[in-house]
């Protein structure tokens, strides 16, 4: 191991590479990260460096289909720079080869591991929200593709920046009752526990994707409650309700009472649009010890900018100030080695009851 110590396994490099790794980022992007890592060559160093820290640790079962990918891309990028590859790499990718012919462990498994570390910069070290490690780990259980009908159990670019957003301002988030609209796979949720705040809510309209979420909960080491039988007082514990934005009752939303209301992507259908303004708007009402009421922070991706003036419209309709805090707010960038994730590509609003 003395030549991967002479490597600096702490150096910015190693850690984008690595996490880069966990996050099941494409085999290119981690490829990039491992020839920086080695001075702009996979050296056998860097080779021995992926397979103990990276290869022999993974989980077949969660990775294998993402394991043969990177495998075979990475001894093509060895070889094709006329490297000689490290033989315990040919034997694993050989493994591979015949254990999983044609990709069988994706088919059987539609659900992969990630781990999303959020990587906090130097300065960062001493303040409240900074690990001692320098970086918080997530593992996630989420769906291999999102395109399958399967959006609830995956992770949404604005997911990562209201993560970010949290980690950033942990002091709007802290001894708050917190809740999420549309929580996903619980990426946003955990944030918020993390930064102590008081009560986590997390709510989805799907079944499949609030089992998901329990599941990555528990994986994350937090406890899970159910609203209807659990204490909200409970504040070791993060709640999750079935909350379909359709059949909310106003009685039900204002019930919960929330500090800071939260949601990641979820302006995106128009026909929904109605039922989420309606649901804010119950989230919102309710009395508050705070003069200027409880607020709601939406992350969100312009796919479509009729979609987005629409919702704008239903808002001032329903009383609510929505306010484009995109360009005045600096959130820190917690996820350099994400390349398939563009903070640049999400706006971030406010949004309160008018009569506050």
């Amino acid at each position: 191991m003395a030549a991967e110590e002479e490597l600096g396994i702490s150096a910015p490099s190693y850690l984008h590479m690595f996490s880069a790794f966990l996050a099941l980022e494409p085999p290119d992007i981690v490829i990039s990260f491992a020839r920086d890592f080695g001075g702009g060559f996979i050296t056998d160093s860097v080779q021995k460096c992926i397979w103990h820290h990276c290869i022999a640790k993974s989980d077949v079962k969660w990775k294998g289909a993402y394991l043969k990918r990177f495998l075979k891309k990475l001894i093509l990028e060895i070889e094709s720079s006329g490297g000689v590859v490290l033989d315990e790499l040919y034997e694993q990718y050989a493994s591979y080869m015949i254990s999983l012919q044609d990709d069988d462990a994706s088919k059987a498994n539609s659900r992969v591991l990630k781990t999303i570390s959020f990587l906090f910069p130097n300065e960062s070290y001493g303040t409240v929200s900074c690990p001692k490690s320098g970086k918080l780990e997530v593992q996630l259980q989420c769906s291999v593709n999102m395109l399958e009908g399967d959006t609830g159990c995956s992770i949404w670019p604005s997911s990562l920046f209201l993560s970010e957003f949290i980690l950033s301002f942990p002091e709007l988030f802290a001894d708050k009752r917190c809740f999420e609209v549309g929580s996903g796979v619980g990426l946003v949720g955990i944030c918020l526990s993390y930064v102590k705040a008081s009560n986590v809510i997390l709510s989805d309209g799907d079944l499949s994707t609030l089992a998901n979420m329990k599941v990555n909960l528990e994986l994350n080491h937090l406890n899970t409650g159910n609203i209807k039988s659990d204490s909200l007082e409970n504040h070791d514990m993060v709640h999750c309700v079935c909350l379909p934005w359709e059949s909310a009752s106003e009685d039900n939303l204002r019930s919960f009472a929330p500090d800071v209301i939260l949601g990641a992507d979820i302006i995106y259908n128009p026909s929904c649009l109605p039922h989420l303004v309606r649901v804010l708007t119950g989230l919102l009402t309710h009395e508050h010890s705070n003069a200027s009421g409880p607020v709601a922070y939406i992350a969100s991706v312009v796919r479509n900018i009729d979609t987005l003036n629409y919702f704008l419209a239903l808002a001032e309709k329903a009383k609510l100030i929505v306010t484009d805090l995109t360009e005045s707010t600096e959130v820190s960038n917690f996820l350099p080695y994400l390349r398939s994730y563009n903070q640049c590509s999400i706006r971030l609003f406010r949004i309160r009851l008018a009569s506050c």
